[in-house]
């Protein structure tokens, strides 16, 4: 088996998430079958596996999502399997380059960090189709400068539990946790015709519906409904809050996945394989 990085952006809203499930429409399972039938095509066998950066809700979409596939296909022949398998996808999805993988290189555990971005429109913006399958629209006025002040007083190593689904408890018995170090939280506001919210964050990695649940909190700030004094006593709990809303997955987008220099791809994987801070889920 061979090793290979590949570098993947999708329109989420037709697929059931990333993960491949019988009978039903998945980004995994998608990829794959355009894997196999390129490789049957060039007479290579068609056995492979894949596995992803982070895997990615119902309706979450992708600018790069990042995987590795590890096939028996020679180096010669990748540029050829790519070709093929960019014939093969739908519109919805595409390959967006391939290359061999670097070795140690793993595509979920070598990752420092993982950045998103969430798109929103309140009554103070303009709907814009090009973009409005990856925009969730609030019939609210939203401060975006409250927004700001709230996500930036969440930065940093800290426990994200109120914001995370609770890990089963395989994982946690394989010690799974919620803490998280969030370096990144901006909340922007474009000035462009559409006059779209963009809150970005990047965080070394994500639990299952933390980012939507992050966003969702600061735009309850936003829209005057809550205060920074409920978001702090939020963010001290060690529970899932059930008061802080999870906005659609609509509006949420993987911008980019981060690795480290070659020569530390494999400590880092085995790092982060023995503190099983990575979850399964996406953000």
């Amino acid at each position: 088996m061979t090793r290979y990085r590949l570098d993947i952006a999708y329109d989420g809203t037709d697929f059931h998430g990333w993960a491949t499930q019988p009978g039903i429409r998945t980004v995994q399972g998608v990829l794959q079958d355009a894997i196999a039938a390129a490789l049957s095509d060039l007479n290579l066998p068609t056995q492979h596996s894949l596995t992803v950066a982070g895997r990615t809700d119902a309706g979450v979409h992708a600018r790069d999502q990042v995987a590795h596939l590890d096939c028996e296909v020679p180096v010669e022949k990748l540029g050829a399997v790519v070709a093929l398998v960019r014939r093969n996808l739908p519109t919805d999805i595409q390959l967006l380059a391939g290359q061999i993988a670097a070795p140690g290189f793993d595509a979920r555990f070598s990752a420092t960090g993982r950045t998103y971005c969430y798109r929103l429109w309140d009554l103070n913006s303009v709907v814009f189709p090009p973009l409005q399958r990856a925009v969730t629209i609030v019939p609210v006025d939203l401060d975006v400068d409250t927004m700001a002040q709230a996500g930036a007083g969440l930065v940093g190593l800290r426990e994200f539990a109120p914001f995370c689904r609770a890990p089963s408890p395989a994982k946690t018995a394989q010690g799974a946790t919620t803490i998280r170090h969030l370096r990144r939280f901006d909340v922007v506001r474009w000035p462009d015709p559409s006059r779209t919210i963009e809150c970005w964050l990047e965080a070394d990695a994500f639990c299952q519906s933390m980012v939507r649940s992050l966003v969702g909190a600061v735009a309850t700030v936003g829209a005057g409904r809550r205060d920074t004094a409920w978001l702090d006593d939020v963010a001290a709990s060690h529970t899932r809050a059930n008061d802080v809303p999870v906005l659609p997955p609509r509006g949420l987008t993987l911008d980019a996945v981060t690795y480290p220099p070659d020569d530390q791809l494999a400590s880092r994987a085995e790092q982060a394989r023995s503190t099983r801070s990575l979850d399964d889920g996406d953000a």
